[in-house]
């Protein structure tokens, strides 16, 4: 195993499920390494869904490109959600930003935990609510935030050669953020750092038999 594979076996490994009755607590785990290019070192919090679906080749996840009009993080590819409102909870973050990026209904939406939140460059503290969805779920972007909707199969995300890294410069500075490969979309940063929590779970945690 190259150096490189084993850093990132041993952070994948690192990853755990939180269940949905206890979000996760704490600092998140990339802080330390984003300090020096925070925004603000106060960190707001915001949520993302992460939606898997059954499909007859396998489960899918759901992700987004961002409108270019948008002041942050235009044309990225990203997941459902965004910051918390006051007096809202995570999950209830996570899915208001579904049904209104993508029109997923709340009865469709099985949750199953969170991810061990993410800190951001642009100073937010990202916890991912993982979920599975029904296969029946009909999605509608919404033209003002989401420019499209695409699923990419987890066994494609899991194979070995699909992870890389990409340098990116954020003040100056240089630095190295994961990114999957993609026929048609630039999976990196955020994404791509809860991505890798995600596939460091069991399989059973994730894969759904299509109905």
């Amino acid at each position: 195993m190259t150096t490189s594979s084993a850093r990132l076996t041993a952070a994948r490994e690192a990853h755990r499920l939180h269940p949905p009755d206890a979000p996760p607590q704490g600092a998140p785990r990339n802080l330390p390494e984003l300090l020096a290019g925070l925004a603000s070192p106060l960190l707001r919090p915001a949520a993302v869904l992460v939606a898997l679906i059954p499909r007859e080749a396998g489960t899918q996840v759901l992700l987004t490109v961002r409108n270019l009009d948008l002041a942050h993080h235009a044309g990225q590819v990203s997941f459902p959600g965004g910051r918390v409102e006051p007096g809202e909870s995570l999950i209830e973050c996570a899915l208001r930003e579904a049904s209104e990026e993508v029109g997923l209904e709340a009865h469709a939406v099985e949750l199953v935990g969170f991810l061990d939140p993410i800190a951001t460059i642009s100073g937010f503290r990202v916890t991912p609510v993982v979920a599975h969805v029904s296969a029946a779920a009909r999605f509608r972007a919404d033209p003002r935030e989401v420019a499209e909707i695409f699923e990419v199969p987890l066994a494609h995300l899991r194979h070995p050669a699909t992870r890389g890294v990409r340098v990116v410069k954020w003040r100056g500075l240089e630095r190295q953020t994961g990114a999957y490969q993609h026929a048609v979309h630039d999976i990196w940063g955020v994404t791509a750092s809860i991505l890798d929590g995600l596939l460091a779970l069991p399989h059973a945690d994730l894969e759904r038999t299509a109905r």
